[in-house]
């Protein structure tokens, strides 16, 4: 029996790779004739990074950046083993866990720390970027980002606006002559897994302002600056980014790197599935198994487990879904090649107690799920 194990992390517990290597102790216990091939697994959010890096033989680079409020950090990116394509985690610059719950406040908040890490990457020789844009503080559109490659953003008398979201009302003109030329070089593939458009009831500050600290009366003035902001673009570029689905996602961070780097927009699970080379993985599997730390009815929209799975069905292959928690919905997942979801937890217990066993709970559900299918075979 060949069998595939393609986990995303266990949050808080176990990266891909870890949980991989225990599902595969588990199927060592009773099968351990058979053959197996671990394929650590992310979709575009945390963990993405390292899981590429592993998967690839890559290397971590760090940096020092400025966080969302222009505060020094050290922080980083990841280069994979072919040398010119890097993975670069926003949140690792412009992050909401990078500042207190109490400063949260998408006014003032930057990316342009993360513009410094694109340009680091360009410093390594890098000129495929994915940009992982998951768990922003942000919602300037993109602005600081720009601002860190050279752009000049600039008010109605030719000064040069500040960092945040509602400094972009003063926005009149977007210089880009002094961007950094390797920019044109490069291939910026946007790993995102929400449709949200740049502004509107659904767009980026309406949906996710209130998460990174703004009151209703800051959402409307930030999606107000973001309007204005796609207004100012679409005159310059003559590219309308404003209801384009997924250009809201890290508060329109999105959005600016499609209009002002060519970026192109792909689910985080097709990106990494295709780095680390999944589907020819499933060539003569005759069992996936997958998994991460929580399944419900959201993972349908594109999370780890669902991506696995729809190349698994393309296959003919069946799939088990290994969870720590499974919530409601999960029915959904059975009309997309899963043959099961399955919860590691196996008595009464915390969660503390769960997410601090998981490796060993892990082991022993893959041992239980091999025992059932190779009885029956």
């Amino acid at each position: 029996m060949y069998i595939v194990i393609a986990p995303d992390s266990f949050k808080g517990s176990l990266s891909a790779k870890e949980a991989g290597l225990a599902i595969e102790r588990g199927i060592r216990r009773t099968y351990p004739e058979s053959a197996v091939k671990i394929v650590p697994m992310a979709d575009g959010g945390e963990g993405t990074m390292e899981c590429l890096i592993d998967a690839t033989n890559g290397k971590f680079v760090t940096r020092h950046v400025l966080n969302p409020l222009g505060r020094d950090i050290q922080s980083g990116f990841g280069i994979l083993g072919n040398g010119t394509t890097c993975i670069i985690e926003m949140a690792m610059s412009s992050g909401l866990y990078l500042i207190e719950s109490h400063e949260r406040n998408p006014l003032k908040t930057t990316t342009y720390g993360f513009g410094q890490l694109i340009k680091a990457a360009l410093d390594q020789g890098c000129r495929e970027l994915i940009l992982a844009v998951g768990g922003s503080a942000t919602n300037d559109g993109g602005a600081g980002m720009l601002q860190a490659l050279g752009a000049k953003l600039l008010g109605a008398n030719g000064e040069e606006i500040g960092f945040g979201g509602g400094e972009l009302s003063k926005l009149h003109s977007v210089q880009t002559e002094g961007m950094d030329s390797r920019l044109k070089e490069c291939e910026f593939i946007i790993a995102c897994d929400v449709d949200n458009p740049f502004i509107g009831p659904k767009g980026a500050s309406a949906v996710f302002g209130p998460q990174k600290g703004a009151t209703p009366e800051m959402v409307k003035q930030l999606d107000e600056n973001l309007k204005h902001f796609a207004d100012v673009i679409e005159q310059s570029l003559g590219t309308a980014i404003h209801h384009i689905p997924g250009t809201g996602a890290a508060g329109g961070l999105a959005g600016g790197i499609l209009a002002f780097l060519n970026g192109k927009l792909e689910s985080g699970v097709s990106i990494v599935a295709r780095v680390v080379g999944l589907e020819e993985s499933m060539q003569g599997a005759d069992l996936v198994i997958t998994g991460e730390g929580r399944v419900d009815a959201q993972t349908v929209s594109g999370k780890t487990p669902y991506g696995v799975a729809k190349i698994a069905q393309s296959h003919g292959v069946p799939v088990i879904i290994l969870a720590g928690s499974v919530g409601e919905g999960v029915d959904a997942l059975y009309e997309h090649g899963v043959s099961a979801v399955l919860s590691i937890v196996n008595r009464p217990m915390t969660l503390e107690e769960a997410m601090a066993h998981t490796g060993p709970l892990l082991e022993e559900a893959a041992e239980q799920v091999i025992r059932i299918i190779h009885t029956k075979v």
